[in-house]
């Protein structure tokens, strides 16, 4: 039977490979993200086995389009798959001080990026979560060793024990709760243009497969982790780095 899947940051890079690993299971994905000619590309490349709602999951009110759009098309769901986030403290609006000022916004920008577009999907959504659900939440390899500015890392970090905590709260339900912590992958929009040679080259050289990521690497551990096959796996946190940081 068709099982329903919400997928945010869904239009493209991880968010997108998680979709389409997904629907090649035979799933009904529904993307969410905030630009609409975007999603509605996505869309129409998954045909009949996607729909997509255009949200900002920053607020509340982003959370409850979903919520609406979800119950409108499928009634229940069965796969939340919180990939949107992002790094909005590499980018600060002109200026800001370098000190308090600066840190203040860094941090509440990454804060509603990576947590609060979580929860509001994940608490938004939990009333039509079918028994034997899976929840995935996306962190990264800074949620470990830092990100240079705090904020990041931080704010990725904080989705370890709202994992933890969402297990115990759902696991006598059959629903699993994990968290995927990505290294360095390519072919995303995280870096925009600010990747380098020199930079590419030492993240990849940081890998014991001497290799990068790719969003179809993070997408099928997300496909695993979301098959009924894993319902014994929960409240865990696993990274996918290619050995960039190994058994922590």
């Amino acid at each position: 039977m068709a099982r329903t899947a919400v997928v945010s940051g869904g239009g493209t890079g991880i968010g997108l490979a998680v979709a389409r690993r997904l629907a090649s299971n035979g799933d009904h994905v529904v993307l969410v993200g905030r630009r609409d000619d975007v999603l509605a590309d996505a869309a129409k490349e998954l045909g009949e086995h996607a729909s997509y709602a255009a949200a900002d999951l920053e607020t509340v009110e982003g959370a409850l389009q979903v919520l609406q759009h979800a119950s409108e098309h499928a009634g229940r769901i069965d796969v939340i798959a919180a990939v949107a986030g992002g790094n909005p403290a590499s980018r600060p609006p002109a200026g800001l001080d370098h000190g308090l000022e600066r840190a203040s916004w860094a941090w509440n920008a990454n804060l509603r990026r990576n947590v609060m577009t979580a929860v509001h999907l994940v608490e938004g959504l939990k009333p039509i979560l079918n028994d034997e659900g899976r929840i995935l939440l996306f962190s990264s390899i800074a949620a470990y060793r830092g990100s240079g500015s705090g904020s990041y890392g931080g704010s990725k970090a904080a989705l370890h024990p709202y994992a933890i905590d969402l297990s115990a709260e759902l696991g006598a339900r059959g629903i699993t709760a994990n968290v995927i912590a990505p290294g360095y992958v390519e072919d995303t929009e995280f870096f925009g243009n600010a990747m380098t040679e020199d930079r590419r080259a030492m993240l990849v050289g940081q890998a014991d497969n001497h290799r990068a990521g790719t969003p179809d690497d993070i997408a099928a551990l997300a496909g695993w982790l979301a098959s009924p096959e894993a319902g014994h796996v929960t409240a865990q946190i696993i990274q996918a780095n290619g050995g960039a940081l190994a058994g922590r």
